[in-house]
């Protein structure tokens, strides 16, 4: 990646709803923009999403979608998602766009990041110069299924233990949305490390224990539960295969798809079928790698994808 770099701009921005989202800004002030919008949801951004992009040709704009990060109210405090979903993301970005006087801009998003890039170019591709997206995730019921039905569990048999555990009736997503909202510590907390270990285990194509450790801390796993499965017992406000029956309205729009051949999170198939239905994309298959952004191989695929799409 590019060397460490420290944002030269930064503040909280009202969206509305009693939500303050955080940003940063980073990079060249002059130069292109593009957007980095990370995974979860409730993932929250990290220094190490900057050192995607030469700093001298992007200014790279980094912000911490509603309910995690440095965004305000925290997940963990505040269990009142009502007025966190796909929609309102897509109408905060609009509104830092504006906020920071840009025109169009580069959308970079990985895992839920790209089903949250697909939404916001479907819905204003004048604004978009490029995308470039890993892991691909569109919310359909399949891919649910997969991740929380116990599809990868039958891979990970000791660890969807830990999960499935909570759900005697197999609905895991529908009792973590029981446990998860209580109010009592003593309900919620298990559940919500049980829920974010999986996740933070599972995205590698070796397990790092260091991942797994930071998934597992409290504050962080309250927030991320409670953000992932509030979105994903909503479908994420989607039409069943809204985000690949749409992928036409990307044509005009160049395209890098990175796709991991061993990621346990968001099988492969999803990213061949958005490459087959995006006219002019193009799909970077990467054979020794799982889920995770920082996999070496789909580090040097992501890096690539953004230098050639410097100014």
């Amino acid at each position: 990646m590019y060397p460490e770099i420290e944002p030269h701009e930064q503040g909280l921005l009202d969206v509305g709803d009693g939500n303050l989202v955080h940003w940063e800004v980073s990079g060249n002030p002059d130069g292109k923009p593009v957007v980095f919008l990370h995974g979860g949801p409730g993932g929250g951004c990290s220094p190490a999403h900057r050192r995607l992009f030469d700093p001298a040709a992007y200014r790279i704009v980094l912000f911490d979608q509603r309910g995690c990060g440095r965004s305000t109210p925290h997940a963990s405090e505040d269990p009142d998602l009502s007025a966190n979903t796909t929609w309102h993301l897509v109408s905060d970005m609009e509104k830092l766009r504006e906020h920071l006087g840009i025109e169009r801009w580069q959308v970079f998003g990985g895992s839920w990041g790209s089903t949250l890039s697909l939404a916001y170019a479907q819905t204003h591709p004048e604004r978009v110069t490029e995308l470039v997206l890993r892991g691909i995730f569109t919310v359909r019921e399949k891919e649910l299924d997969w991740y929380y039905g116990g599809g990868a569990g039958m891979l990970f048999p000791e660890l969807w233990e830990q999960v499935a555990r909570w759900a005697p009736d197999g609905d895991v997503i529908g009792a973590y949305s029981r446990l998860l909202n209580d109010p009592d510590p003593a309900v919620h907390e298990a559940p919500a490390i049980a829920w974010s270990v999986w996740e933070g285990s599972t995205v590698t194509l070796l397990e790092r224990a260091d991942l797994t450790a930071s998934f597992a801390e409290p504050r962080f796993a309250l927030a991320f539960a409670r953000i992932e499965n509030h979105y994903f017992a909503h479908n994420a406000w989607l039409e069943e295969g809204q985000l690949i029956r749409d992928a036409h309205k990307l044509s005009g729009i160049p395209g890098v798809i990175v796709q991991g051949r061993y990621d346990m999170a968001t099988p492969p198939v999803t990213a061949w079928e958005l490459h087959k239905a995006w006219p002019g994309s193009e799909l970077v298959m990467v054979g020794d790698a799982g889920h995770a952004f920082d996999e070496p191989g789909i580090l040097k695929a992501l890096v690539a994808a953004t230098d050639r799409f410097r100014p």
